[in-house]
């Protein structure tokens, strides 16, 4: 896929096909994509702990506020971060990581969903997190179970501006 076409396709997808797994190479190309994203002075204060195993991704539907079609994906990234590595970036450079994992799931064919309502302290228990990382995130993705239709966005005229705020975009 073509990488406006990626970006166009790209929805948050919260039905998947039981039981479809993801082969391990194309976890692997996800991951790979993530370790590729950009960070503040390259410091790449993230960790991502991959689950797959049934009783762990249950488990983390529990701590998303009960989000059961988290248990149903064929993966779930946990993203955590280090904010010592990376006292004032940490968690932003750990989303771009994710959503590079979003967009290369997208690119795979599959679907994906950002995870961002969650218990920290109930997912740092599912996936042993050590003390001091935190929580950022987690992406789910598996094979879609839906294919919902394009989201209505803003123009860009309500969001991007030339040199100041509020002032027409002149490209």
């Amino acid at each position: 896929m073509e990488f406006f076409e990626v970006v166009r396709a790209r929805r948050s997808i919260r039905r998947y096909e039981r039981g479809a797994r993801i082969p391990p190479e194309h976890v692997r190309a996800m991951l790979e994509a993530a370790r590729l994203a950009p960070s503040a002075k390259n410091l790449q204060p993230w960790y991502i702990v991959v689950v797959r195993d049934p009783e762990r991704k249950r488990a983390l539907a529990r701590a998303a506020m009960g989000q059961a079609f988290v248990a149903d994906a064929g993966v779930v990234f946990v993203c955590l971060s280090d904010p010592r590595r990376s006292p004032r970036w940490h968690d932003k450079d750990a989303m771009i990581a994710l959503e590079h994992i979003a967009l290369a799931a997208t690119a795979l064919g599959y679907g994906s969903c950002w995870i961002g309502a969650f218990d920290e302290e109930a997912v740092r228990r599912v996936v042993g997190a050590p003390a001091g990382l935190r929580v950022v995130a987690m992406v789910v993705v598996g094979v879609p179970a839906e294919s919902p239709p394009p989201r209505p966005r803003r123009p860009l005229s309500q969001l991007a501006f030339s040199e100041e705020f509020g002032r027409a975009l002149e490209l």
